[in-house]
């Protein structure tokens, strides 16, 4: 992952991008997490062409408190396997802009490893049904009370094509990354900022 740091009086572009939508940012105490996910909008299907976006407060090494960003690929949309083999009602693809506030908690992805999974509220997701190798944003919006997770792709490696990964979820390309992503997300809890966690969606430039 890439970090940045700023002054804590230096707000992060993409926290003002979240707020610009009339989004919540979250800024109080240490580890208290903004996860964001951007979504390219020239994005080619099947590609980890998107960014995912954590961003917090914490301690520098003079104690002065500093903004600290993380930027990762990943994938917001589904891979072409599902596009093409998904459920007769089609492909889920999380709606944008969207803010899924303290829609997720960590849990077992699929019964598999731990992951921040959408199982305490509801999101809402756009369905492509007609197979073809584009994923298509708008029309009817649909509820998903669970299974639209954050997760990442391979254990071992880092995958070039998202095919199976992604159903509807965000997927992290690198697994690096992801464990980046799960240690901040322990630590959000081990500070006290509860084990609720909002997931914010946009398009990008």
């Amino acid at each position: 992952m890439i970090k940045k740091t700023y002054p804590e009086e230096l707000l992060p572009a993409i926290l003002a991008r979240v707020v610009e939508h009339g989004f919540v940012i979250f800024s109080s105490g240490f580890f208290n997490l903004n996860i964001i996910g951007v979504r390219n909008p020239n994005g080619r299907t099947n590609e980890f062409d998107d960014e995912i976006y954590i961003v917090h407060k914490e301690l520098d090494d003079d104690e002065n408190i500093i903004w600290a960003e993380y930027q990762a690929k990943c994938t917001t949309d589904p891979g072409l396997y599902w596009l093409k083999n998904g459920r007769s009602s089609g492909t889920a693809a999380l709606c944008h802009p969207q803010q899924c506030r303290s829609a997720y908690k960590i849990d077992f992805h699929r019964g598999k490893y731990k992951a921040l999974c959408q199982r305490l509220k509801p999101v809402q997701v756009w369905r492509d049904a007609n197979k073809d190798n584009i994923v298509d944003y708008g029309g009817r919006k649909y509820t998903v009370n669970s299974g639209i997770n954050i997760h990442r792709a391979s254990q071992n490696f880092t995958r070039e094509t998202v095919d199976r990964y992604s159903a509807g979820c965000t997927v992290i390309q690198n697994p690096d990354d992801f464990d980046i992503f799960m240690r901040l997300c322990y630590k959000q809890q081990d500070h006290g900022m509860g084990y609720r966690f909002t997931y914010t969606i946009l398009l990008g430039d």
